[in-house]
């Protein structure tokens, strides 16, 4: 027995189906950001004081150039989730929501592509 009402039927009106996902996506990237800013760290802080060439020859080693871009990538996705709920929330005229979401998004992809072009030009050097 369905809890709907005739009309919610036939408008197909009800749950998105989508907010489980969203709420999962931000979990897990929060774990991860867990893990991988407790990496980001201990790293920044034995970094204290050394040379611009230390710092490089670091990030040129294969394993932490992955992490810091695993790094990188989940803590802008994460940023994007909860971006899009605050934008949900408070930005009420369809049209300002739908050019705030672009522009996050525009601004997550551009700092992403960024970071991973330094860090494929420090790995290359």
């Amino acid at each position: 027995m369905k809890q709907e009402t005739p009309l919610h039927r036939v408008q197909g009106l009800g749950a998105a189906h989508s907010g489980t996902g969203h709420f999962w996506h931000q979990r897990m990237t929060a774990v991860a950001l867990v893990l991988l800013g407790g990496w980001f760290a201990v790293v920044m802080l034995g970094l204290v004081g050394a040379s611009e060439a230390s710092l490089v020859g670091f990030l040129a080693r294969p394993w932490n150039a992955i992490l810091m871009a695993a790094f990188v990538i989940v803590l802008l996705y994460h940023m994007m989730l909860g971006l899009q709920v605050v934008i949900d929330d408070y930005a009420h005229a369809p049209g300002a929501k739908i050019f705030l979401m672009l522009l996050m998004r525009a601004f997550a992809i551009a700092i992403g592509a960024a970071s991973l072009f330094a860090l494929i030009h420090i790995a290359a050097l």
